[in-house]
């Protein structure tokens, strides 16, 4: 509910986008060490971009702002899916596990999308 949205770390969004920030730091974990300073510190930094991006969006004044932030987030997201995909090909995570973390990511999108549909939405009606 919108109203009792009084911080970042109450929207759904931020919540299930740390679950998945928290599921790819261990997979960034689990890397070769040599893989551990390349791929791994692009998962960390890709998934903590998700989890950051909307809460400076959050953060924002303008809707605008907010939704531009939201852009870069799921962006962030799709480079995320794209690791998770390096780390399959690589053999470094099993196809079962693979597929489980791109389904959450794509549930993050969803709801991600979502969330950005309501802030345009607000900003079409001129909410406050």
């Amino acid at each position: 509910m919108a109203g009792s949205i009084r911080d970042f770390k109450d929207l759904d969004v931020w919540q299930v986008a740390r679950e998945l920030r928290n599921e790819m730091y261990k997979v960034a974990r689990t890397l070769p060490d040599f893989d551990k300073f390349a791929l791994g510190t692009q998962i960390r930094r890709a998934a903590s971009s998700v989890t950051a991006n909307i809460a400076e969006g959050f953060g924002r004044f303008g809707y605008q702002e907010n939704a531009q932030f939201c852009r870069q987030a799921r962006g962030s997201l799709f480079e995320l899916r794209d690791h998770l995909t390096a780390c399959i090909d690589q053999e470094y995570i099993s196809l079962k596990e693979g597929q489980r973390l791109d389904s959450m990511a794509q549930r993050v999108a969803q709801i991600l999308n979502g969330y950005l549909r309501s802030t345009l939405a607000l900003k079409a009606v001129g909410a406050s």
